[in-house]
């Protein structure tokens, strides 16, 4: 199956799961190929035949992204070099989960979330380590009964009751031992927080030197900006003189055919993600925007010494996602 056929596979599975979805992102650099959303969740997908094609630079990106926007970042993906990804375990690369299209179904469309996450040294789950212990005692079993019936130590099963991860060997014997299931689901739309590794939030990278007056400028008027390196817009810029934070997807660039481009996916994100966005051109222009996206003349915000005025001149060019 080609890239592309995957892309459209993935985009008509998650609307017939309910969610909006963008815009396909046909341009370069990107970080991520599709915006969704279906009430509060908000997804980044990535989406890959061979997910070793997953770099850490995006791999940082889009957990940038995912802070800024409160969404999941993810992968879906069908292989490796080695090995087709399993159905039903979720995978991590550079810190993202990834899943394969069956999973991704599983978890959307069937609303069956996965049990199973690879970690080096295999496949493992995540234990409830109070359930089990509640079972235990009410068999009457010591710490160093259940170590024998699962032939690990004593500390070992201590250790499950206390929340540590288990093999999949160990939790299909606890399974058959007590029959019942102990594994709890991974919850994918967290981001997987609760059993990858811990990685904090990569810090933003420096700003294109060519973006640095428009940045200057935004950051006077008290939007806190955090510069892009391979999203289809340059910044997401947060509104940090208001009550409610307002993310603001930001591009700059002279107005190009291709800015025209980005500054309709832009607008197809924004719907999505809930945001504004607003292009920077070089040169004043006739229009004031393009499918919603403003048009802001960089003569125009020069111009302007009031942090209010630059905001309302935003607002009056970029469509309000609330009114979508």
């Amino acid at each position: 199956m080609s890239r592309s056929a995957l892309v459209g596979n993935i985009a008509a599975m998650l609307q017939d799961a309910g969610f909006v979805v963008s815009d396909r992102i046909a341009i370069r650099p990107k970080s991520f190929d599709l915006a969704a959303r279906r009430g509060e969740d908000l997804l980044l997908l990535k989406i890959l035949g061979n997910i070793d094609a997953f770099d850490g630079v995006t791999g940082a990106e889009m957990r940038r992204l995912g802070s800024y926007l409160d969404a999941t970042p993810l992968v879906i993906g069908l292989r490796t070099r080695d090995e087709d990804l399993k159905p039903g375990v979720v995978y991590f690369r550079h810190g993202v989960p990834v899943l394969n299209p069956d999973s991704a179904m599983d978890m959307f469309v069937e609303g069956v979330p996965p049990l199973i996450y690879a970690a080096p040294g295999g496949l493992y789950v995540s234990i409830d380590g109070d359930i089990l212990a509640e079972e235990r005692k009410e068999r009457g079993w010591s710490l160093g009964r259940l170590a024998t019936e699962l032939g690990v130590s004593r500390r070992t099963v201590s250790k499950y009751e206390s929340g540590m991860n288990a093999s999949i060997d160990v939790a299909i014997q606890l399974e058959e031992l007590f029959d019942r299931p102990f594994s709890n689901p991974v919850d994918v739309l967290e981001g997987a927080e609760d059993v990858r590794e811990s990685e904090p939030t990569p810090e933003d990278p420096a700003a294109d030197p060519d973006d640095e007056h428009v940045v200057s400028v935004l950051t006077q008027a008290g939007f806190t900006v955090h510069p892009t390196s391979r999203a289809p817009f340059k910044a997401v810029s947060e509104d940090a003189g208001r009550r409610k934070k307002t993310n603001v997807l930001t591009g700059h660039s002279p107005f190009t055919r291709s800015a025209e481009k980005r500054a309709q996916i832009m607008s197809s994100l924004g719907e999505i993600t809930r945001t504004r966005s607003v292009y920077f051109v070089e040169e004043n222009q006739k229009r004031q925007s393009v499918d919603g996206t403003g048009i802001v003349s960089c003569e125009e915000l020069a111009a302007i010494n009031d942090p209010d005025q630059i905001r309302d001149l935003i607002r009056e060019r970029a469509r309000d996602p609330a009114e979508i």
